[in-house]
């Protein structure tokens, strides 16, 4: 069986006593709850400069949250008369709570879905908080680690597929002929156009407002992006064009 650093560690503090008092114990739980917060309000504040719904206190409050409930699950029912205790009992009921948390932050706006990535993170910090209360360290601090990895680095990897497939929202006054004049500017920019639907939204004085939601598959890269949705813009009268998935 391989024994890691923290676990000696744990082992250690476990051991530790003043005066028959053991003092080791609150101290290995303090390391614990102290690392949860550290490492939960990394990514926490990272999904608050996003701008997410879901961001700092709400991840410090389920990471704190599970790393608690796992020292719990350790220390708070201790073994009597010689019987054994499960301690992944309550880790098990953590992850079926959480999972009903993230899925509150998930939602539907113009046939996109927002928030993935929020309640994934809000998933892992449950993770790691439990890892922390377990006193699972080195787990925390490497699980941490790739998640700052995924959010940063593979975001950006993320945009850029995404600038070749874009999901996009025009809204314009229905009495135009929106769908013909994304077909030639699609012609004129050598790109696909898969159409998903449309919507009645409001109503501007006597013409009504549509929306039209469609895909765009470019062959030539993200370069000309910007200038299909400049052309778009120009020749349907758009009121506004929105890309749906420009960060996720």
């Amino acid at each position: 069986m391989l024994t890691t650093f923290d676990q000696k560690l744990a082992e250690l503090l476990n051991n530790w006593q003043v005066d028959g008092w053991p003092v080791g114990n609150l101290v290995l739980v303090l390391i614990a709850i102290f690392l949860s917060v550290v490492l939960c309000g990394v990514i926490g504040i990272e999904r608050e400069w996003r701008g997410r719904s879901a961001g700092l206190r709400t991840h410090l409050l389920v990471g704190v949250g599970s790393c608690i409930i796992m020292i719990i699950s350790i220390y708070g029912f201790p073994a009597l008369f010689g019987e054994k205790r499960d301690v992944a009992r309550l880790a098990a009921q953590i992850i079926t709570g959480v999972g009903f948390l993230g899925a509150g932050a998930i939602f539907q706006r113009n046939s996109g879905v927002k928030g993935l990535t929020t309640a994934g993170t809000i998933w892992i910090v449950m993770a790691i908080g439990i890892a922390c209360g377990s006193f699972n360290f080195i787990i925390a601090v490497i699980a941490t680690t790739v998640v700052g990895i995924v959010l940063t680095i593979f975001r950006r990897l993320e945009f850029k597929i995404n600038k070749k497939n874009l999901l996009l929202v025009l809204t314009a006054s229905s009495d135009k002929p929106v769908l013909s004049k994304v077909l030639e500017v699609s012609r004129e920019f050598d790109c696909n156009v898969h159409p998903l639907s449309s919507e009645l939204v409001s109503a501007e004085g006597a013409n009504n407002v549509i929306q039209f939601f469609f895909q765009v598959q470019f062959h030539n890269g993200e370069s000309r992006a910007a200038e299909f949705i400049s052309k778009l813009e120009q020749e349907t009268g758009a009121i506004s064009i929105n890309i749906l998935n420009d960060h996720r």
